[in-house]
């Protein structure tokens, strides 16, 4: 019984509690449209004053008539365009379209019975032209208010102690500072020559002492104490200090600019570093279409753990996903990567994932528990030498693992795929450049059939990625030398990680499918004057105090990499620094007994087979086994027929060593 009767009171209030939100929604619609009948009116007259000096006893009731006529429409035009339900203070250009669109209407509704009146269309024009000003500035005022007072609530009520040129250059640059956090409402300071003065608009309210600290801590309601150096004796620095705590208020110290030098130099002067030999101009990416791209989505990263998989991770958090999928293989990094972010977002964005891109229940469970809107494909493995040892694990992760993949993706109606390819795939010498040009194929070939948008994003070397030449260089200067190097002649593209991840981003973001994007890379550098270089930024002398010494090109090496092979054509530039690439996919009926040969081989762990097979796939490959025979390079639009025994592929007369002859590599090219 006592349950029944809390029912019926609940009941009871719902309908009260629903009928006084809707009174107090009409009643602030109602507000809004008297204060916008009041602006029309006074848009009104101030027409019909330029134009005709005022309400003129000839027009008199004409132009009552007319001022009704488009007050009526235009509230009737505005409550059907929701514009007496929008919040002012999220006003922008899409609002402001909407009030020209129904100004304009109901102008032109007006237009014919205004002149049956005996107003003048001019009238109506001056009145449309003002009215649009006076709404759209009533709005944007309104916004530019509160966008202030909300700025000046959030920044911490700041007092200094001490106005001196460290304090001074604090106001200054918290003016040139947009958003700045914190408010400096007055100074400290023991000098009699500064009582009652003001350092840029800011008042000194009197000495450092108990009384005049906790006077202003009272009046200006002061959030932080900030101590700018030197200010005070250590006793009297103690005093305030303790008496801020016992207020509650936390204290800073502002060091000055020589301790900043001396005490935090890589902080604040930081030394010259390799990157910025490289004279690259900062990547500017388009916000407003990468925001829109992955704004509360799912991304799903493989290869999360690695160097560019983990940047890719930090940048992709700053677009707002809904959820961000770290898949690798590699526990202890994955664990220090998750741990790295999680202090950056909400709680249950992030998920840590554990597994391998070729474990085919893993990847099918990830896919369809999470249905990923975005996949960043950065997992791979990378290392030319390690590939050329292990050709068998390059084809098996790379090729298969990004088929798998992408076939997952395309079965769950992912929104789009990005690989993450490289330089290396041009011409490739290497089984690990070849196995990457294969994973451009296997997505071009997905993407005729698939409405996943799929796309690869070639780009070279990575400053301080996993496996970068820098590091191994800084470690053989810190250990004394030699620096050793390949070739004095060999060159490589490089950018840095943040700058990769960010072309990766909007590469992401950008149309199309089955393309690949190009990164502008800038100019090639000699991998001996960035050694030299390194060796000069350590402070020592090269080939002086550090010998550099030259190794000769290891097995699958270039001696200079391209963006492009010669049947490949840069086609438009969607960004500045991003160029799409028309490539030609193979056939189907090539692609698919390429892929057998591949699988068969890895299947049988035939690693001269499997080198074939790679040639088969991309004519232009150079990485037949050592010992036999080194085919010419052919067009990638010229195709291998398949043999119909294994034993009976081409040209198996001729016996020459595979890195014998270096220079062969590259045919005409010659040294750079």
């Amino acid at each position: 019984m006592a349950e029944r009767s809390r029912t019926a009171g609940k009941a009871r209030k719902q309908p009260s509690r629903f009928l006084r939100l809707l009174y107090v929604r009409w009643l602030r619609r109602s507000t809004i449209a008297l204060l916008h009948a009041l602006l029309w009116t006074s848009a009104f007259v101030l027409a019909l004053e330029l134009r005709m000096g005022g309400f003129t006893r000839e027009l008199e009731r004409a132009s009552l008539k007319t001022l009704a006529l488009v007050v009526v429409l235009r509230l009737g035009m505005f409550a059907a365009a929701g514009l007496f339900d929008g919040l002012w203070r999220y006003s922008g250009i899409l609002e402001l379209e909407r009030i020209v669109l129904a100004t304009t209407a109901s102008t032109l509704l007006a237009m014919i019975p205004a002149l049956r009146f005996g107003v003048p269309p001019s009238v109506l024009l001056e009145e449309w032209l003002a009215s649009i000003v006076a709404i759209g500035g009533a709005r944007m005022v309104f916004r530019e208010l509160y966008e202030r007072h909300r700025a000046e609530r959030r920044r911490t009520p700041t007092l200094v102690i001490g106005a001196n040129d460290t304090g001074e250059s604090l106001i200054r640059d918290l003016h040139r500072m947009r958003g700045a956090p914190w408010e400096v409402v007055g100074f400290l300071d023991e000098r009699p020559t500064m009582q009652g003065n003001h350092v840029h608009g800011v008042p000194v309210l009197g000495p450092p002492n108990e009384e005049a600290l906790r006077r202003a801590i009272a009046t200006h309601r002061i959030g932080q104490v900030i101590f700018a150096a030197p200010v005070a004796s250590g006793e009297q620095t103690r005093q305030l200090v303790q008496q801020c705590r016992t207020a509650g208020v936390p204290v800073k110290v502002l060091p000055s600019l020589a301790e900043r030098i001396a005490t935090h130099g890589p902080d604040a002067v930081r030394d010259v570093q390799i990157e910025d030999l490289l004279g690259r101009a900062p990547v500017e990416l388009n916000l407003s279409q990468v925001a829109a791209s992955f704004q509360n989505l799912v991304v799903l990263i493989t290869g999360a753990a690695g160097s560019i998989g983990s940047e890719l991770a930090r940048q992709t958090l700053r677009f707002g996903p809904r959820k961000l999928l770290l898949f690798d293989h590699n526990e202890n990094a994955l664990f220090f990567i998750e741990h790295e972010l999680r202090e950056q977002c909400l709680a249950g964005v992030l998920e840590p994932l554990l597994g391998d891109i070729t474990d085919e229940q893993r990847v099918g469970w990830v896919f369809e528990h999470f249905r990923p809107d975005i996949v960043l494909h950065a997992a791979a493995h990378k290392h030319v030498c390690m590939m050329e040892a292990n050709p068998r694990e390059a084809a098996r992760n790379n090729v298969f693992g990004t088929k798998l993949l992408a076939e997952t993706a395309d079965a769950v109606g992912t929104g789009a795929f990005v690989l993450v390819s490289t330089d290396k795939a041009v011409k490739p010498t290497s089984v690990m450049g070849a196995s990457k040009r294969v994973c451009e194929m296997v997505i071009q070939h997905i993407a005729r059939r698939s409405k996943t948008r799929f796309a690869a994003v070639r780009f070279g070397n990575v400053l301080g990625s996993n496996g970068s030449v820098v590091p191994l260089f800084r470690a053989q200067i810190a250990s004394g030398g030699p620096v050793t190097v390949t070739h004095p002649s060999a060159t490589r593209y490089f950018m840095t990680i943040p700058e990769a991840a960010q072309l990766v981003l909007q590469a992401a973001a950008l149309g199309g499918t089955g393309k690949i994007f190009l990164l502008d890379m800038g100019r090639p550098v000699k991998i001996l004057e960035l050694a030299r270089d390194l060796i000069v930024l350590s402070g020592l002398r090269p080939e002086v105090d550090i010998a550099v010494s030259f190794s000769g090109l290891q097995p699958g090496e270039k001696l200079y990499e391209e963006l492009l092979s010669d049947d490949e054509i840069a086609g438009e530039r969607p960004h500045p620094k991003i160029m799409v690439a028309c490539i030609e996919p193979p056939s189907e009926e090539d692609f698919e007994q390429g892929m057998d040969l591949l699988a068969d081989a890895i299947g049988r762990s035939d690693e001269r087979e499997l080198r074939r097979a790679l040639s088969f796939l991309v004519p232009e490959a150079r990485i037949a086994m050592p010992g036999d025979p080194l085919p010419p390079p052919r067009s990638s639009g010229a195709r291998a027929t398949r043999p119909a025994r294994r034993d009976a592929w081409p040209g198996t007369e001729t016996r020459v060593s595979r890195f014998e002859h270096p220079a062969d590599l590259f045919g005409s090219g010659g040294d750079e």
